[in-house]
């Protein structure tokens, strides 16, 4: 299996919510960008900088002029993901770069669709059992 490298994009979405007269700001981390690198880790590292030293938020970007160039702060941390505060004007926001090795991928695949006589079937019967949720192996 060939090693593939991603370099993924997080930004921190913060919603205003308001409850009983208080007012709650809720952060979130969202993947905004998974982006394959070609080569190895080494190169992975590279474009993982080059992203935190680069990388505009959507919530920057939509409000900045042609020429701005945002304040921006970036902090390595002791397992190499970047974390990034970025400002400008009155705005900030906060992305979080990281890399990461795939392994494992898995295509989907779907049941074949019921006959008619399935169908009706199903529709007098109970429905199938659910899945058990996954477990450790040797704790099922």
């Amino acid at each position: 299996m060939t090693a593939e490298w991603y370099v993924l994009i997080e930004e921190d979405t913060r919603v205003t919510e308001y409850v009983d007269g208080s007012r709650l700001k809720l952060h979130r981390w969202m993947l905004t960008g998974t982006h394959p690198i070609e080569g190895g880790e080494a190169q992975a590292l590279a474009a993982a900088e080059d992203a935190a030293l680069r990388y505009i938020p959507g919530t920057i970007a939509r409000h900045a002029r042609p020429g701005d160039e945002p304040a921006r702060h970036a902090l390595l941390s002791q397992d190499g993901a970047w974390v990034v505060i970025v400002r400008q004007r009155h705005r900030e926001a906060r992305i979080r770069v990281t890399t990461a090795r795939l392994m494992h991928s898995q295509e989907e695949k779907e049941a074949p669709p019921k006959t008619l006589k399935e169908s009706l079937r199903g529709a007098l019967q109970a429905p199938p059992p659910v899945p058990k949720p996954w477990a450790p192996p040797g704790q099922g």
